[in-house]
């Protein structure tokens, strides 16, 4: 996504991992989209690391310099994984050791935590199933599904609209509506918005919005599948990138 934050804006994140909830095998995808924004200075997974279910993290524990933090379980039903990891991270925010989180589960109990985090003006990213809860989501500025880190995410998944009538795939979400939103959020006088804009606005007014969930690897895709909808102008920069302008087609405002 295309806008939050900026390079000249990188920030230090600390990535907390729920280890009882997480996928060791996307961690490589999931690092790298955390790095997108940010430096991940901070690396740990918590979990009881005596029980069989974590021994599938321990062979990537030295390939990613993660931390690994025993939680043991010390009362059937009771999540002390949670706890822990909600304990240091705050101890995280108030010592100041960084500017960011990435919070690294499917669970609805970092829910407050991302809220907090977010009061302190810092940024909260997560990273989680798609069956993640939505209040987690939304407590959130930026929201990754693992879904869309998948290798096969990258090969286009559903059907882009025509010129005369498109559609999605069957039961996803038609991205267009908040696509219209978002641009009228962003849009100047002349009608016309910087793309980085409308993903700032796309985050949101949806913290899980993202272009891999309708088959594009980029927000830019994403808005060219739809060129009876939308506008698209490139810009070339003064010694840095061209910048990407878009526009409701013919100029109307969405």
């Amino acid at each position: 996504m295309s806008g939050f934050p900026t390079t000249q804006d990188r920030i230090r994140i600390a990535m907390l991992i729920d280890g009882d909830n997480a996928q060791p095998a996307l961690f490589g995808e999931v690092i790298a989209e955390a790095g997108k924004y940010g430096l991940v200075s901070i690396r740990r997974i918590y979990g009881d690391w005596t029980t069989t279910n974590m021994s599938s993290w321990k062979e990537i524990l030295n390939s990613y310099a993660i931390q690994p933090i025993q939680q043991f379980r010390y009362t059937t039903g009771k999540n002390a994984t949670d706890s822990a990891m909600i304990i240091d991270a705050m101890d995280i925010l108030y010592e100041g050791l960084v500017n960011g989180f990435c919070l690294v589960s499917s669970d609805s109990d970092f829910t407050r935590l991302a809220t907090r985090i977010r009061e302190k003006g810092m940024f909260a990213m997560g990273i989680g199933r798609r069956t993640t809860p939505e209040a987690f989501v939304n407590a959130c500025e930026v929201f990754v599904y693992t879904d869309n880190l998948r290798p096969e995410a990258d090969e286009p998944r559903v059907a882009t609209r025509s010129k005369t009538k498109g559609s999605v795939e069957p039961g996803q979400p038609d991205p267009l509506l908040v696509l219209k939103k978002a641009l009228d959020m962003s849009a100047q006088e002349d009608g016309w918005a910087s793309l980085g804009t409308v993903g700032n606005q796309l985050h949101q007014l949806d913290p899980g919005f993202d272009a891999r969930t309708y088959g594009h690897k980029q927000l830019s895709q994403l808005i060219r599948a739809y060129p009876e909808e939308f506008e698209v102008r490139g810009k070339s920069s003064k010694g840095g990138p061209s910048v990407i302008y878009v526009r409701a087609r013919d100029g109307r405002r969405p």
